[in-house]
């Protein structure tokens, strides 16, 4: 960091037009990668007409790509720091378009497997490249923070958008095309990625610590696909057996980043104050708005008997207020609103639409939407705030590890939600089913009205237990929410944004630019 002769330390630089275009142009890849882990809502019954595939593989034809994206986003996040950010942006999107037409064109169920499986690799390129490529355009505090505001709403908003858009493109298209809608996008970041972003990277990174890679994707798919497939099949012993061995190859990881000379992930970045907080805090906002989503989807359609469009176009609706969540945030903490304050205000939000959805009963669908609005409210403005908290804090030449953390973080939380927050709503719904109700019936409400037919009464009292279910759910979302924003509360009193621009906490700057 440099000094004026007066002594001072110059402002940040602001940015201007070309930075605020160039981040137009990066919001397309996000968007589009965001989308994609829920595009097949409405195309796998399209899909397993057209290439018949087995039980097991309509479940990696959906899952395959968020696991990978989990897998890969520290490794990715990593590279970038030291190849630069752009030119994996560019590989990126190259690799993303191309796995996309190979998608929209696979003509069995083992091809678009294999373009699932690329897909979710260049989407752990493009996701922190593009949160490390806003931290390095912007450097002045206030535009930063409303970059990230955006972003943050971005990421959100693309999850309802891509169920919505696959059926409507399934709907007056054929099932490949909701892939092909990704094609125009990329083509237009290859064209003017080079021309409006920036290059950053570290000149100094050291060795890239190859055996992290394998270390962090033995810690983190283990632990995605346990917590996954725990709320529709249970606490079975492969699912605990799996988050188990992912917890201990976490624990390698971990020791390895702390005792290697080049870590993957450098142990200075929970150095920042703030850094640490914001991890586990983007942890607990995913866990609140992912575990009720599980819940508010299977109420649309099961409950209230919508069709699975009737349902996504009514999902889209508590979305719309998303858009003014993240900015009015970040005027708070500009006009002089502590950040820790804003954060706790936003969990305490959340935590009441979790209050909300418990009073739900089985024909309350606008208390529901109510719900779901004021929690992805309450969502975004934690989100948003503590992205910025951590991207300030943490220096520019490991932007894309800081971010890779975050959006990992981000991962584990949502499938954690999940998990959890599905189990308390399972067991209270077992407890509610009749006894005489059929086996199937006792599982999963989707069980249950499949064989409602047989037995009077049945689809009535199902949706009661399942309704019941998501209240209990409910009340612990609320506890646990409140409870972070106790935690918020404390941890973030005190801190503030120390901008690290140029240098880590410890050591002078070493980060030059290698292009423009």
């Amino acid at each position: 960091m440099t000094t004026n002769p007066t002594g001072t330390t110059p402002p940040p630089a602001r940015a201007g037009r070309r930075e605020w275009t160039a981040l137009g142009v990066l919001m397309l890849p996000l968007l589009l990668v965001s989308m994609d882990v829920s595009v097949l809502y409405f195309a796998i019954p399209a899909i397993s007409a057209d290439l018949e595939p087995s039980g097991t593989q309509q479940l990696w034809i959906f899952d395959i790509y968020a696991f990978v994206l989990a897998g890969l986003l520290m490794t990715m996040g990593s590279l970038g720091d030291r190849i630069g950010h752009r030119r994996l942006l560019l590989i990126g999107a190259a690799a993303f378009g191309t796995a996309s037409l190979a998608a929209a064109y696979a003509n069995s169920a083992e091809m678009l497997i294999a373009a699932r499986a690329l897909l979710g690799i260049g989407g752990a390129t493009l996701m922190p490249s593009t949160m490390a490529m806003t931290r390095t355009m912007f450097t002045d505090p206030a535009q930063r923070a409303k970059a990230i505001g955006l972003w943050s709403g971005v990421m959100t908003a693309g999850i309802a958008l891509g169920s919505v858009m696959s059926g409507l493109l399934v709907e007056y298209f054929w099932w490949g095309s909701v892939f092909l809608v990704n094609l125009p996008a990329m083509a237009l970041l290859l064209l003017l990625g080079p021309i409006l972003l920036p290059e950053w990277r570290n000149p100094e990174p050291g060795r890239f610590d190859r055996l992290s890679v394998p270390l962090s994707m033995a810690a983190v798919l283990p632990m995605i696909y346990g917590l996954k497939e725990i709320p529709s099949e249970g606490w079975n012993v492969r699912y605990v057996v799996s988050i188990t061995v992912g917890l201990l190859f976490a624990a390698l990881f971990v020791h390895r980043q702390r005792t290697a000379a080049s870590p993957m992930i450098s142990p200075a970045l929970f150095r920042g104050r703030g850094f640490a907080p914001s991890v586990a805090l983007n942890l607990v906002s995913a866990f609140g708005i992912m575990g009720s989503a599980y819940f508010t989807t299977q109420y649309l359609q099961s409950v209230l008997g919508k069709s699975a469009l009737e349902a996504a176009l009514w999902a889209l609706l508590p979305s719309v207020p998303i858009g003014a969540a993240a900015p009015v945030a970040t005027q708070l903490v500009q006009k002089g609103v502590n950040r820790g304050s804003v954060v706790t205000g936003g969990f305490l939000i959340a935590a009441s639409g979790f209050g909300v959805l418990s009073l739900a009963g089985t024909d309350s669908m606008v208390l529901v939407l109510v719900a779901c609005a004021v929690l992805a409210v309450g969502g975004v403005v934690v989100m948003s705030q503590i992205m910025d908290l951590a991207m300030g804090t943490a220096p520019l030449e490991r932007a894309g590890s800081a971010s890779s953390l975050m959006e990992t973080g981000g991962e584990f939380g949502g499938a954690l939600g999940m998990a959890v927050l599905g189990s308390i709503g399972t067991a209270i719904y077992r407890h509610e089913i009749p006894d005489s109700a059929p086996e199937a019936a006792r599982e999963t409400l989707g069980g249950a009205l499949a064989v409602a037919d047989r037995t009077p009464g049945l689809a009535t009292a199902a949706r009661e237990a399942f309704t019941s279910g998501m209240q209990g759910a409910a009340i612990a979302g609320a506890v646990l929410l409140a409870g972070a924003a106790v935690l918020a509360a404390v941890t973030l009193r005190r801190v503030e944004v120390r901008e690290q621009t140029c240098e880590t906490p410890d050591e002078p700057s070493k980060l030059s630019p290698s292009g423009v």
